[in-house]
Parts: structure tokens; sequence; C-alpha cells
């Protein structure tokens, strides 16, 4: 019986695999664009390329767990039972967040309104769906469920929950070169973006780890890239507001720090 190869390095292949998927689909992506092939053709392949760490670990699942099926891994991530209160009070946090950014930018900017990006609900369930298909669905199994519960063998919840947030935030950098901003304002972009990404790293490892179930990383993701985007305003001022208010959410649960989930290292059972 052939035997079956077990890569070295699991996790680095996982995110070079991540990496390079995603950097060939965004080159191909920007062609497309200056080709002007129809705008349908360039959402399928910017979907495709939302989901590079979904197809990375797939691609690699049988050299990573060479004896278990792909199809109960997935399950075993969405296994445990929701709990009521963990769900609740991320969406609690979170929608604060978004009203507390629509008010400071009322107050700093000229409007006299709390304006919203959409105005009808149609619109904005289309777009709160559009958003959870580009992102969260498509990334959270492969930097949640598989590079974060990997480091997790190795290390304390808070420093993995760094790691992934700087690997994850690393693979966004077509995106910060695409985004439009040069000098300062990109350089104020991308340290507002990295504070914002490594702060909802922090947040997401707290609150998956009370309940283990992958549909807590999908909500906190959703709502964390909605908020970029139900807001109306200068993008530079939203990442202001809704970063740092991030930023100051996970440091008071470094410091509240329920059940010492972040310090303690996660056993295997």
């Amino acid at each position: 019986m052939k035997k079956k190869q077990v890569l070295k390095s699991p996790l680095i292949s996982f995110v070079v695999f991540t990496y390079v998927i995603f950097f060939v689909f965004f080159m191909v992506i920007g062609i497309s664009i200056l080709l002007g092939v129809p705008e349908s053709v360039t959402k399928i392949l910017q979907i495709i390329a939302a989901w590079s760490s979904t197809f990375a670990f797939i691609i690699l699942f049988k050299k990573i767990y060479p004896g278990l099926r792909l199809k109960d891994f997935i399950k075993q991530q969405f296994a445990p039972r929701l709990r009521f209160s963990v769900l609740s009070t991320l969406v609690i946090i979170q929608v604060v967040i978004i009203a507390v950014t629509i008010l400071l930018l009322s107050i700093t900017t000229d409007t006299q309104e709390l304006a919203l990006s959409f105005t009808g609900l149609g619109t904005m369930l289309f777009a709160f769906s559009d958003n959870l298909v580009r992102g969260p669905l498509g990334e959270e199994l492969g930097w949640r469920g598989y590079a974060l519960n990997e480091l997790q063998k190795k290390y304390s919840p808070l420093k993995s929950a760094l790691l992934v947030g700087v690997l994850w935030g690393g693979w966004h950098t077509p995106l910060w070169l695409a985004s439009g901003y040069t000098g300062m304002n990109l350089i104020k972009y991308i340290v507002l973006f990295m504070i914002g990404i490594l702060s909802f790293s922090i947040i997401v490892t707290l609150f998956y780890n009370l309940n283990k179930n992958l549909v807590i990383p999908i909500v906190i993701h959703q709502l964390f890239n909605f908020s970029l985007i139900i807001v109306k305003g200068d993008l530079l001022d939203i990442l202001v507001y809704v970063m740092l208010s991030y930023f100051v959410v996970a440091m008071i649960l470094i410091v509240i720090n329920p059940k010492e989930i972040l310090y303690n290292k996660i056993t295997e059972k």
C-alpha cells in the first residue's frame, strides 16, 4: 500500500499556498479589468480570490490530516452548540462600535445627519449577503478553523491570535496597493488596517475559544467588515473610529480576560 505523504511544515505550506492563490487571482482580476471583461466575471474572480485560504486548505487537507475526511473535519467545526450568551455579547459589542462610529462622524464632520451607505432594506440585505460571501464564509475555515487552532497547540491564545493577525493582515497586501491611497494617507491606511486586524484577531480568538463553533468567527468577521461599508463617509475617517474602537475592546478583553482564556494554552482533548 502506498504511504500517504505528510507535509513537514503544514501551516507554513498553507500560508504560502493561500498567499500564492490570492496574489495570482488578484493579478488576473487586474488584467480582466484592463481588458474590459464583463463585471460579472470580475465579481466571480473576486469571490474566488477571497476564498483562497479555503481552497488552499482543501487542496492540502489530505497531506495535513491524512487520517481524516474533509467532510468530518468541517462537521467538527460546527458541531458544538452555539451559546446565546457568547453570540449575543459579540453582536452587541460590534453594534455599539458601529453606533459610536456613526455618532463620532456626525460630530466631527459637517453632516447634520447620521448617514448610512444604504437607504433601503433590500439594498442593505444584498450588501450584507455579498459581504458575507466575499469575506467571512471564504476565509474562516482556513484562518481560524485550521491556522488558529494549530497555533494554539504550541502557543497561548493571545500569541496565536497575534500570529494569525499578522499573517492574515499580510495576506491583504494587494488590497492596500489597490486602495488608491498614496504617501501619508497610504501609511495611515495600512497602520489603521493592521491595528484593526490585530485587535479583531484577539477578539475573535477569545470568543471562539469560549464557544468552539466556526459560526462565532464568521459572525464577528461579517460584522467587522460590514462596519466599514455601512457607514457613509470618508474611508480613512471611518477606519480611525472603527479600528481604534476594536483596539479599545481588545485591550479591555485582555485585561478582563474571561476564564484566563487568552493566556492559558489550549490542550487537545
